[in-house]
């Protein structure tokens, strides 16, 4: 019988207590439960004397978005625990550290961030981040070469893909970003503004077709070990430094959907600058954020080359002209992903603050068309993107027809 149950503050805090090297005994600790996400508790744990903290993130069996109608295994917190272990073996910089765990009781203990600020809150408010590009380029660059036929034994590869069988929040994946916005779904939450966008999307076939693909290939394509939801909202960060965190919905896929998630939520951003930015700073945000795309992808291809020419594991992957091959099709891939994020964003189950969070009506909806531009654009030219500067003249020229018409 399980023992299983939703940990209270004090529960939290004794279990704090049990953690080798953190605090004292007899030490005063307080606890707050911190969690606003759609998944999960979590319990920040201080010592009132001290700067000494710790974070417990524990399962709840359902989504919380929905309530216990929406039923969810417990078993996406091994998952997100071994996930954390191996993405810190390969990233230990960029990573917080597991402390400690339980799979029965569905939480992990790992290192508190609260000195950092979560990116998409820090990019709303204008944030500055020199090191974000080079520093997600390392993650996910070592992470997913690493974890692929590439970087790793190819047997022991497959038994690794095996514990990262991940079906309830894959599920929630292939619904909400390659179904849902294409069709009258109930899970589906826009403004009534943008009626006609949806509706748009709906009876939009050679989209459909375009999604269709790589929702096969979301299905079907086991490349490395995905975070699996690489968005700003999980990823920490200072000017200096930057943290990946929440990989509960990990499992082995396409390495273009991490690369694409990433790209995505810095461009929804770029859309929502209008209703954040005072006009004499608005050109600079926007250009900041987009430089940041390509600066992003150069910085993941030439990490990923450079592991690829020195660890390589696969002796028929040396074959010349494959590595190049091999790349231009994670970009493609990556820029089609992306595209989906975006639309599924603007009017799918969950938003992003960047845009929902903007005060003024006219304003919201100017960037949400923009956002589904871009996002479109994205998909219909996903397979024929050929360089990241292609990539950013499909970003540009979705820009200007959109702003014509707004």
């Amino acid at each position: 019988m399980s023992t299983y149950h939703p940990l209270s503050v004090q529960e939290a805090i004794e279990l704090a207590r049990t953690i080798p090297g953190h605090f004292s005994e007899g030490a005063d600790l307080s606890c707050r439960e911190i969690g606003d996400g759609n998944l999960n508790l979590v319990f920040h744990v201080t010592d009132t004397s001290s700067d000494k903290s710790i974070i417990i993130k524990q399962a709840v069996p359902y989504a919380k978005v929905v309530g216990e109608s929406w039923p969810l295994s417990l078993d996406r917190a091994r998952i997100e625990r071994q996930a954390l272990q191996i993405q810190h073996q390969y990233c230990p910089s960029l990573v917080p550290e597991v402390y400690a765990y339980c799979d029965e009781m569905a939480y992990t203990v790992m290192e508190d961030l609260s000195s950092y600020t979560i990116m998409r809150k820090g990019l709303i408010e204008g944030g500055v981040y020199p090191n974000f590009a080079e520093h997600i380029g390392e993650f996910i660059a070592n992470t997913l070469f690493y974890t692929s036929d590439l970087g790793m034994n190819q047997q022991e590869k497959k038994v690794l893909a095996g514990q990262f069988v991940n079906p309830d929040l894959c599920k929630i994946t292939e619904d909400l970003i390659f179904e849902d916005p294409y069709r009258d779904s109930p899970n589906n939450n826009y403004a009534e503004a943008i009626a006609d966008e949806a509706a748009a999307l709906r009876s939009d076939l050679p989209l459909h077709f375009e999604v269709a693909l790589l929702r096969d290939k979301f299905l079907t394509r086991s490349q490395a070990l995905l975070h699996g939801d690489l968005h700003t909202g999980s990823i920490f960060v200072t000017p200096e430094s930057t943290m990946v965190i929440d990989p509960e919905f990990a499992y082995y896929g396409p390495m273009g959907f991490d690369i694409g998630a990433v790209l995505a939520n810095l461009l929804l951003n770029y859309a929502a600058q209008p209703g954040w930015s005072k006009t004499e700073e608005l050109a600079q945000r926007e250009q900041r954020l987009l430089d940041m795309v390509p600066a992003v992808w150069n910085e993941f291809e030439s990490r990923f080359r450079a592991l690829w020419n020195r660890d390589l594991q696969d002796e028929m992957a040396r074959t010349p002209g494959y590595q190049d091959h091999y790349i231009s099709q994670i970009l493609k891939d990556t820029a089609g992903f992306a595209g989906c994020k975006m639309i599924r964003r603007i009017v799918g189950l969950s938003h992003v603050a960047d845009i929902d969070g903007i005060p003024d009506d006219a304003l919201r909806e100017a960037a949400q068309r923009k956002a589904l531009a871009i996002g479109k654009a994205l998909v219909r030219h996903n397979r024929s993107v050929s360089s990241i500067e292609h990539f950013m003249e499909v970003i540009t020229q979705a820009i200007n027809e959109i702003e014509v018409s707004i």
